[in-house]
């Protein structure tokens, strides 16, 4: 018996029946206008999907339960025949509502009976195809009694504790550096066929909102006469702005007291931290032009969504991209009726990505592509907003930039070796901080998955160690994410002292940390952690601990790495602790899959520095003409990352002009590996005792602690 398969089944069957039961009989039957349908013929339609192309082909003995059925509820495969018109399928009061449920009911009964018994080859991935399928069509059915509702003089409720998406902040442009990366379906599980085949495409540097546009921003550009401003529209989209006489999304409406929108919970107020829905392409468009940005390709929405940086992605509304609805290079559509799903529509329709708050949970995924037309509304349809990156000479920060800064000398003394370098540290600003976040989730990137699993462990153990009333210092604490492992099994401490270069990357962190653990005092301090300089004054009193996760220290060579050990031991003073995380030796094939991940996030975190440059030292790098290499130095016992110059150039950055040789590398960060024995002897070599160690399963890291 296909368990699992038949579990799924059923459970996506009475979700339908469970979306229906609010209605009535005579809710179920009007079709509202051509586009929608009839809730009615959504559960006879989804059954007869099951019925033509699993029961009626591979149940030996099945009779079809009523053969007009073929006619009534096909949609529109023309491969099996003639069909009842889309506009007119609210004509058909028969069959009852009755008869259809006894429909569902026989062809469920068939199916239990299919999957009680072993599956000829390719019906798993059917059976699953239809169940995404019927999954569409309980959206479709809530955009469609939505619609309905929304014409009835009453404005009934669909459900009244129906709940509709909010917010609690405005959108932040994430910067996103581009380059080669990698666009569609990822593994083995259920997609589409227009989610593949995954292919490898170019993508320019862009910036991109973490969150949608809401009803509040909406209303501004309203006010701003937005809907009256021709030079905002796209030419079509003016045109079907006079001829419907659109003012606001749809399902808006105005009263004495302002606005208001119809939802599934009824008529209720605007809630302006909601993410605006119902919205065209066109009306997307508008505003994106009256904000001074744009909307997003399908490619960078797919890449800045899998690295971790967007919030509101699957959850609040479809958002529209300015991607047409086409075929991936290579697609094929299978040669039987089932291709007909999705490639037939590739023409004169837009993507969207993402999912809304009625997409049915699990359904949708990163490289899903949903797809409209640019003048439909009724779906549940938002947007978020994407720029693209000034040039150098367009740059707000051009003439800001600061020329005697460190990071300034130190771009000019690096890009000036013969073998150029720049020290990884200037990787976390706000966007690289936010892009190595993202590193840590890519499913390549084992150290911190790793890491995070032994520190769960041994978080007890770590506690022991950690004397009453100790101040615990964090170098290069970034989110603070691993801390809070240690925190919450170390309520004997008294202050948390987080050091980052990043200061919005620290504030963040902080201002989350105060509210998560009132009792402790937390005491960010902005700085270097390779320049140590006064104890903080918190920690002056206190016995002291110090927290070095994330391999960091890997990232020194090795008398640096001597010297850094030293300097933490100077500036703890005597009798402190040093826990260190570190990565160890392991197979050079998941090592450089770690330094080189599938979704490109890693070039992204490579090419910030370069970004980062053209931003605050009126860099005029294109970074279009550089590669990220990530390989490994057998020699050094490390890992290594490039920026390599594609083609000879001349680069101007903090007032200097730089020669790159095609093929010329910029050395960016060094990731060195360790045994057991080495972190001894190079313990030992600053003045440290090896206290106790503790190794996490394959792929192994390590948790050290240190004794000065």
């Amino acid at each position: 018996m296909n368990t699992s398969l038949l579990e799924r089944y059923l459970h996506v069957r009475r979700q339908t029946e469970s979306l229906i039961a609010p209605l009535s009989d005579e809710d179920m039957v009007v079709q509202s206008m051509p586009d929608a349908s009839p809730a009615k013929w959504h559960i006879a339609h989804t059954t007869w999907f099951f019925e033509t192309f699993l029961l009626k082909e591979h149940l030996q003995g099945y009779q079809v339960f009523d053969p007009s059925f073929a006619f009534l509820f096909n949609s529109y495969y023309e491969a099996l025949g003639p069909r009842q018109p889309r506009p007119q399928r609210g004509m058909l009061s028969r069959p009852s509502i009755a008869r259809v449920r006894d429909y569902r009911r026989h062809v469920d009964e068939h199916m239990q009976g299919l999957l009680s018994s072993p599956l000829a080859a390719g019906l798993p991935a059917l059976i699953e195809l239809g169940l995404a399928h019927e999954q569409q069509h309980q959206e479709l059915l809530l955009m469609d009694v939505l619609h309905l509702f929304s014409l009835s003089p009453l404005k009934p409720a669909y459900a009244t504790n129906w709940r509709e998406p909010s917010g609690d902040r405005h959108g932040h442009f994430q910067l996103m550096a581009g380059g080669m990366v990698e666009l569609g379906h990822i593994g083995d599980e259920f997609s589409f066929d227009n989610e593949n085949p995954r292919h490898a495409t170019w993508l320019q540097p862009f910036e991109i909102s973490d969150r949608l546009v809401s009803n509040g921003e909406w209303l501004a550009f309203m006010s701003a006469g937005g809907y009256n401003r021709v030079e905002l529209w796209l030419s079509e989209g003016w045109t079907t702005v006079q001829t419907e006489g659109w003012e606001a999304p749809l399902y808006w409406q105005r009263n004495a007291r302002g606005w208001q929108q119809m939802s599934l919970a009824g008529l209720r107020e605007i809630d302006p931290a909601a993410p605006v829905m119902h919205i065209s392409y066109y009306e997307a468009c508008a505003y994106a032009s009256w904000a001074e940005a744009r909307l997003p390709t399908e490619t960078e929405w797919e890449i800045a969504a899998r690295s971790g940086l967007l919030e509101q992605i699957e959850d609040s509304a479809w958002q529209w991209t300015q991607s047409a609805y086409a075929p991936y290079p290579g697609f094929r559509p299978a040669n039987s009726a089932v291709g007909e799903y999705n490639g037939k529509f590739m023409v004169s329709q837009l993507v969207l990505r993402g999912g809304s708050c009625v997409t049915p949970p699990g359904h949708s995924r990163l490289s899903y592509r949903n797809f409209f037309y640019p003048g439909q509304r009724w779906m549940f349809s938002g947007l978020r907003l994407a720029r693209d990156l000034p040039s150098a000479h367009e740059s707000d920060t051009a003439g800001t930039a600061n020329y005697t800064s460190a990071f300034a000398q130190d771009v000019r003394a690096g890009l000036g070796k013969a073998e150029k370098s720049l020290a990884p540290k200037y990787f976390y600003d706000a966007a690289g901080s936010e892009l190595f976040e993202a590193i840590c989730r890519t499913r390549e990137y084992y150290p911190t998955r790793a890491e995070t699993a032994l520190l769960k462990d041994i978080a007890q153990d770590l506690s022991a160690c950690i004397p009453d009333g100790a101040a615990l210092i964090e170098f290069g604490s970034g989110a603070s994410l691993k801390t809070r492992l240690v925190l919450e099994a170390s309520p004997q401490l008294d202050v948390y002292i987080p050091l980052d270069i990043s200061e919005s990357a620290l504030r963040n962190a902080t201002v989350q940390l105060q509210k998560d653990y009132p009792a402790l005092w937390v005491a960010p301090e902005v700085g270097d952690f390779c320049h140590l300089a006064d104890l903080p004054m918190p920690a002056r009193t206190r016995p002291r601990v110090a927290f070095f996760p994330g391999s960091t220290l890997g990232n020194f060579c090795q008398q640096d790495s001597v010297d850094f050990l030293r300097s933490v031991r100077r500036f703890l003073g005597q009798d402190a602790r040093l826990i260190v995380g570190l990565d160890m030796l392991k197979d050079i094939s998941t090592l450089e899959a770690a330094y080189d991940d599938a979704d490109g996030i890693t070039a992204q975190f490579n090419k910030n520095l370069l970004a980062r440059i053209n931003r605050e030292l009126g860099g005029t790098f294109n970074l279009e003409q550089f590669l990220h290499v990530a390989e490994w130095n057998p020699e050094r016992s490390c890992m290594e990352m490039f920026l390599v110059s594609t083609q000879e150039q001349q680069v101007e950055a903090a007032e200097q002009i730089f020669h790159f040789a095609e093929g010329e590398r910029l050395h960016t960060e060094c990731s060195h590996k360790y045994t057991p024995e080495s972190i001894q002897r190079l313990a030992e070599s600053a003045g440290w005792t090896l206290e106790r160690q503790w190794l996490s399963p394959a792929p192994q890291v390590g948790i050290f602690l240190l004794h000065g």
